[in-house]
């Protein structure tokens, strides 16, 4: 197994739900996951070790994810289709209300601004604010400050949805 087979087989799944973050079409989305491998393949042999291996994939992938979405922008799409996220374990009724809230937080993170969103996907990935600065190339303290406006929006979008 190569070095990058080895990488992707460690993070592409990460790479996954970041293009799914950026794409609402399953297809789509896997489309984008291509690209994003390409684009990485392409700039492995420029890794120099300054950031983790991580940190690095993930840059590069949010930055073709950012240039979809520019190029996208223009178009219309459609927000029916969310990726399937249920889990196996439990009752059918157990499973469809996990459903059900991850379909209600995929579609509150989607609705956030892109800057927002990217926040989001890099914190739900488990990045650090250090590894989401270098990724986004921002200041620590400016992740702290968006992530937080970032999760007051979704719990405020949440909240709304919630009410009847």
């Amino acid at each position: 197994m190569s070095d990058f087979d080895a990488l992707v087989a460690e993070h592409g799944p990460a790479i996954r739900r970041v293009a799914a973050s950026y794409e609402h079409d399953p297809g789509l989305a896997e489309d984008l996951t291509q690209d994003m491998l390409v684009a990485i393949w392409r700039a492995w042999p420029r890794f120099r070790g300054e950031a983790s291996p991580r940190t690095f994939v993930l840059r590069i992938a949010h930055n073709r994810g950012a240039s979809h979405a520019l190029t996208q922008s223009r178009q219309p799409r459609s927000t029916d289709q969310i990726p399937d996220m249920s889990s196996p374990e439990g009752s059918a009724l157990d499973r469809a209300e996990r459903q059900e809230q991850a379909d209600r937080l995929l579609a509150a993170v989607r609705a956030l601004p892109l800057g927002q969103r990217q926040l989001v996907t890099l914190a739900l990935e488990g990045l650090s604010y250090a590894e989401m600065a270098k990724v986004l190339d921002i200041t620590s303290n400016l992740v702290g400050v968006r992530l937080n406006r970032a999760r007051a929006a979704l719990s405020k979008q949440l909240a709304a949805e919630a009410k009847p």
